[in-house]
């Protein structure tokens, strides 16, 4: 992409505290990604290892075994993974301005602040180790199966990784996505506009865990990412094809806020929420907000499976706060963090997207639908989606959502 098309970071800068350390502890787990990676899959092992009796490790250690043989690949993989790590951690360093220059090197090689080196939580390290294993998903030929199933029959603006924005782009819409996860928008960031060419990176989505596994190979396969480079598909689209394509923007903010605002009614021709509904506490404010953004005979289209987010999340009124099952607490704010939450079945959902003023215009459930999948494995697990596709009547106005 082009310097104008770039996503360029933040053209204010932050103030909100807060928000900064989330920046900053979600850029440090891209950066502590190989040392974790390598302690908790390799380095324990081998602890674990040499603590069977000799005559076990020896023997496993000879073939057909070659168990130490195995934890080397995996270390291999866990740098070629970590390669993409450090480049999107580079690239958000210069995405939110806030590198600062690096102690050792030239001079030239920017680096976090210092006090903010290891400050990751092991939540912000595991999001970063499952953003990694969704490039398989959105930016590999072999995760086509997995898009198809559920971008096949609709357009979406979806999210994410980007690969539904820049497959809307391509198709010759104008497609904006909305992510509120740093994670997910710095990598995403680094492949749309970054990424030098298709098949930069090799990704091997399956080595952190060495359970159910038919075969070593299985466990070590390696994915070439991205399967695209992102600006020369849609030149080539234009050239190639004589058609041209769209525009292709992103909104790193909360859904709820900022779609609800009254510069955003009837905005959009469509919507699509693809496995984004059960991440709603309040499925209501999603579905009124929906409503308000989208112009009176806009589609609504839905692909999902129902594993409801926050499940399990207790909200105490006395203190107005966030009681989580770890026993976390988190301030009260206007948004998807919003206190209170239910969770409803699938023809419970259809029926609330037509009390919020929608008509349901097709509704059909069982469909298959895998996420981050690997087939070769000897636990198959694959979600049965519901998938339905609902219009805001063509004489129904933007209702701003209720916050009360």
């Amino acid at each position: 992409m082009d310097e104008e098309s770039a996503w360029n970071g933040l053209e204010n800068g932050i103030e909100d505290q807060e928000e900064l350390q989330v920046i900053y502890r979600t850029l440090d787990s891209y950066q502590q990604y190989a040392k974790i990676a390598h302690f908790q899959c390799t380095h324990l092992r081998r602890q674990a290892f040499y603590a069977l009796p000799r005559a076990h490790w020896q023997r496993l250690a000879a073939p057909p075994f070659n168990y130490l043989e195995t934890l080397d690949k995996v270390d291999d993989a866990i740098e070629s993974n970590a390669e993409l790590a450090r480049i999107i951690f580079r690239n958000g360093l210069d995405m939110f301005h806030i590198g600062v220059p690096s102690e050792s090197g030239d001079g030239r090689t920017l680096a976090l602040p210092p006090q903010w080196n290891g400050s990751a939580k092991p939540g912000d390290v595991e999001k970063a180790r499952s953003t990694l294993r969704q490039f398989y998903r959105d930016w590999t030929a072999e995760g086509a199966g997995e898009r198809e199933a559920c971008f096949g029959p609709v357009l979406v603006p979806g999210a994410g990784l980007g690969r539904l924005v820049f497959e809307l782009c391509r198709a010759g819409c104008d497609a904006e996505g909305n992510e509120i996860s740093y994670h997910q928008l710095l990598a995403s960031s680094y492949i749309l506009n970054c990424c030098p060419r298709a098949g930069n990176h090799t990704l091997y989505p399956w080595i952190h865990t060495f359970s159910n596994h038919k075969t070593r190979a299985n466990h070590l396969r390696g994915y070439a990412v991205p399967d695209v480079h992102c600006a020369s598909e849609l030149t080539r689209t234009e050239e190639a094809e004589g058609r041209p394509v769209g525009t292709m923007s992103m909104s790193a903010a909360d859904f709820l806020c900022l779609y609800a605002q009254e510069d955003r009614a009837d905005a959009y021709d469509a919507v699509a929420s693809v496995f984004f509904l059960d991440t709603a506490p309040n499925l209501i404010r999603y579905l009124e907000t929906i409503f308000h953004c989208l112009r009176p005979g806009g589609i609504l289209v839905n692909v999902g499976p129902l594993l409801w987010h926050f499940e399990g999340r207790v909200w105490d009124r006395d203190d107005h706060d966030d009681v989580n099952p770890d026993g976390g607490h988190s301030r009260d704010i206007s948004g998807i963090a919003d206190p209170g939450n239910f969770e409803l079945t699938d023809d419970e959902v259809i029926a609330l997207v037509k009390d919020v003023g929608f008509e349901v215009l097709d509704h059909e459930t069982g469909i298959e639908a895998p996420y981050i999948h690997d087939a070769e494995s000897m636990l198959q697990t694959t979600y049965r989606a519901s998938a339905w596709v609902a219009r805001k009547p063509a004489a129904a106005a933007a209702a701003v959502p209720i916050d009360a």
